[in-house]
């Protein structure tokens, strides 16, 4: 069989391949696995098809891609992880430059400027959060829960942790696997009419082996736990830490963690000037105090601003670096990697475009188009515009079970009038019956919700 070379795959030549060969001492290629045991070779033909040309290639993905309906052509009103926000057309203009898009980790002698950009990132996140101390960023908040409630449990050397039945489940079972077996994990309940969490159930379970409790706030239901003060009291009694996930779009107009007891910060950064991008463009964030019993914890790259040995100048670099998986590899307390970073990047320039005033302006525009839905949907015979009876943010669970419609069933009818409803929960909160979480953000102008609570009418006297 003639072996075709391939423009991207190096030394495909035979000659260069023969040549190589013979300096290493091999009689073919295949000798260089010959550790593998046989009955682990396939002895069968692949059957991989013929390689398509790049034209061929690229026509067969768009052709694939364009079967989807996007944003651009439905209403949307998802959220529950993935949201739509407004995307200054700068974060796209800084993320795309080949100096951020195509770096790798670099190093401080010749990525300045990459280091800067983080840095720069990690201290506009520090103040939004009111916390000293920010992370290179995770793969998403998923994540950034995770590796928190580890270092917790590093940090307080106890082995469990407490997590409100209100979070995420998606997110849960992530930090569940992610921590196990090293972990245990117990859930903590909440009250069903207001969604907060339940402080007598909270106490009987804070036991002196409980590391931690993460809760969110806002939560993944969309209500404000207003109990934080409170069960940090709590907390800190029993020696444990308070880990809180958060969306950082809300704290233009919501109190930080920081504010009421929170140990360690975490959350998504997408909110932050990134796309849907169909599932991607997702990074989490970690936030904590600047303690060293917390700093030695972090599992990723810290960046600082360091003098020079030049009066007046100033380099950045690693902090701490001896305690990441790259200086210490399999001894590592995590491993991380540093696809992310472009996201950390971004959300750098959405945070220094917007400024305090700007944040504090898309929050208020959030809650005045969250609350104009619930207001318009409580209008609609039979539906509940919000189940929980707690303040929200940008998404709150309107109640169907009056209908005699299943949340499947009116979704169905919405996507007939390009419109994305909300997220069914009958199965991830089945305690709510036909209830769905909907998603207002500063991209839905007033005809948007009106469409919105015109269609619902309509689906429901079909």
């Amino acid at each position: 069989m003639t072996q075709k070379v391939h423009p991207y795959i190096p030394n495909m030549v035979p000659e260069v391949q023969a040549e190589m060969l013979k300096v290493i001492g091999a009689e073919s290629i295949m000798e260089l696995y010959s550790c593998i045991p046989d009955e682990l070779m396939l002895k069968e033909d692949m059957k991989i098809p013929a390689a398509l040309t790049e034209y061929e290639l690229r026509r067969h993905i768009e052709g694939i891609l364009n079967k989807n309906t996007s944003t651009k052509e439905y209403l949307n009103f998802l959220g529950a992880g993935c949201w739509q926000h407004f995307i200054p057309a700068v974060c796209d203009e800084i993320n795309q430059r080949s100096e951020f898009l195509t770096a790798y980790a670099g190093e401080p002698y010749e990525d300045h400027g990459r280091f800067q950009a983080l840095f720069e990132y990690q201290s506009l996140v520090a103040e939004l959060v009111d916390m000293d101390v920010v992370n290179v960023p995770t793969f998403d908040w998923g994540q950034a829960a995770a590796t928190s409630v580890r270092m917790a449990a590093r940090i307080t050397g106890r082995k469990k942790v407490l997590l409100a039945k209100s979070v995420a489940p998606e997110r849960s079972k992530i930090m569940i696997n992610y921590g196990t077996p090293q972990l245990e994990f117990e859930f903590i309940q909440f009250d069903t009419q207001s969604g907060a969490m339940d402080l007598v159930d909270l106490k009987a379970k804070l036991t002196d082996d409980v590391a931690a409790v993460y809760f969110e706030n806002p939560s993944y239901l969309g209500f404000i736990e207003s109990q934080g003060p409170e069960i940090s009291k709590l907390l800190k009694e029993n020696g444990s830490l308070m880990v809180v996930g958060v969306d950082p779009i809300s704290l233009g107009v919501l109190a930080p963690p920081s504010q009421y007891g929170a140990d360690i910060v975490c959350g998504d950064l997408q909110p932050l000037g990134m796309h849907m991008n169909f599932s991607g463009g997702q990074a989490g964030f970690i936030a904590t105090r600047d303690e060293v019993k917390f700093v030695q914890e972090y599992p990723s790259r810290l960046f600082g601003i360091v003098p020079t040995i030049k009066e007046g100048e100033y380099g950045f670099g690693d902090v701490a670096y001896e305690r990441t998986s790259f200086a210490l590899r399999e001894k590592g307390k995590e491993s991380v990697g540093t696809q992310t970073a472009l996201w950390g990047i971004t959300a750098g320039v959405y945070l220094a475009l917007l400024g305090p005033d700007g944040m504090q302006e898309v929050g208020k525009t959030i809650m005045q188009n969250s609350q104009y839905a619930v207001q318009e949907l409580n209008q609609i015979t039979g539906v509940t515009g919000s189940r929980l009876v707690s303040p929200f943010f940008k998404e709150f669970i309107v109640d169907f079970n009056q209908t005699g419609l299943s949340v499947e069933q009116i979704n169905q009818r919405l996507l007939e009038k390009n419109i994305f409803g909300g997220k069914d929960l009958s199965q991830e909160f089945p305690e709510f019956g036909q209830s769905a979480l909907f998603c207002v953000t500063e991209v839905h102008m007033k005809e948007d919700i009106d469409t919105l609570i015109q269609s619902i009418k309509e689906v429901l006297t079909k």
